[in-house]
């Protein structure tokens, strides 16, 4: 536990330093993921993780992502930690992944949030990587559903995996459909930040400022500030 939570700490201290505006702390090195409620050795790392990244990076926003879809335990996280927003992959709706078919909770989110986090926004993912939707469904439907039924604060778009652009016919689709912040959560570049920040409102980026261009990496500063350079410019 020790040990991730000093890596939180360098690669949030890292992305300050690179110029980044927050920093999204999730439990991407424990795949294979339990579907939803994780064990609290899980909650406790993570808020040891979240806390040593505000201290290390106190200007940057935070936010949690507990994979893969524990969004109650995100939130709790966020309220113990004063995170400003969650990430909730499947918040609505059902999807089949390789944890099996996961089930939005949007209702107890909701209610949860109401009660201990009033002020944490709730960014969800539409036709979220690494799934498939049960049954087909135009995007903007689901879209829809998700802020005006689910309650989510922003949208946030993926490719079909980690570290995988965007569809670009997608994204205008999904930009027309909400008037609400809209994320690219995926496959972004330093090449091609410019270009997406043209048609979202932000992005959420791993992979390309990870040592050596991989997942789960440290971050790499030098990575990391040509990122945000390109971001700015954009």
């Amino acid at each position: 536990m020790r040990t991730a939570i000093d890596r939180a700490a360098r690669d949030a201290q890292a992305l300050s330093r690179a110029g980044f505006d927050a920093v999204l702390v999730e439990n991407f090195g424990d795949a294979p993921f339990f579907k939803d409620n994780v064990p609290a050795v899980t909650i406790a790392a993570m808020t040891g993780c979240a806390l040593a990244a505000r201290e290390a990076a106190p200007r940057l926003a935070l936010g949690i992502n507990v994979l893969r879809n524990d969004g109650l335990g995100a939130l709790a996280i966020a309220a113990a930690t004063g995170a400003s927003f969650v990430r909730v992959n499947v918040l609505s709706g059902a999807r089949l992944t390789d944890q099996g078919i996961i089930e939005g909770r949007a209702a107890d989110l909701a209610r949860l949030r109401a009660s201990i986090a009033k002020g944490v926004r709730v960014f969800a993912d539409v036709d979220v990587k690494h799934s498939v939707p049960l049954v087909p469904r135009a995007i903007d439907e689901e879209v829809k559903e998700l802020v005006e039924r689910a309650h989510a604060d922003a949208i946030l778009l993926t490719g079909v995996a980690t570290g995988e652009p965007v569809d670009e016919a997608q994204l205008d689709h999904v930009r027309r459909a909400t008037n609400v912040p809209l994320f690219v959560a995926s496959g972004a570049t330093e090449r091609t930040v410019r270009a997406l920040l043209a048609k979202c409102d932000g992005v959420i980026v791993g992979t390309a400022i990870k040592r050596g261009g991989r997942a789960g990496a440290p971050v790499d500063l030098d990575r990391a500030k040509r990122f945000a350079r390109a971001a700015r410019h954009g």
